[in-house]
């Protein structure tokens, strides 16, 4: 994959992880049990926030060549 197209897809998945967190706390859409509601969205959350994160550093390492 192209470095600055690694950081800029790492970008953007923190920036949308951070705003899906921002919305979904505290927030109820579905009504299927509050447990499980809570797992789905810190899953998703870390999920994204941890790709991103995996994205950026992959695209400074290949600046670093």
């Amino acid at each position: 994959m192209n470095k600055w197209g690694e950081i800029i897809i790492g970008a953007i998945l923190l920036v949308s992880g951070i705003i899906i967190g921002y919305f979904t706390l505290g927030k109820g859409f579905w009504d299927f049990g509050l447990a499980a509601w809570e797992l789905l969205k810190g899953g998703i959350l870390w999920i994204i926030l941890s790709l991103g994160i995996l994205l950026i550093i992959l695209g400074i390492s290949d600046l670093k060549n």
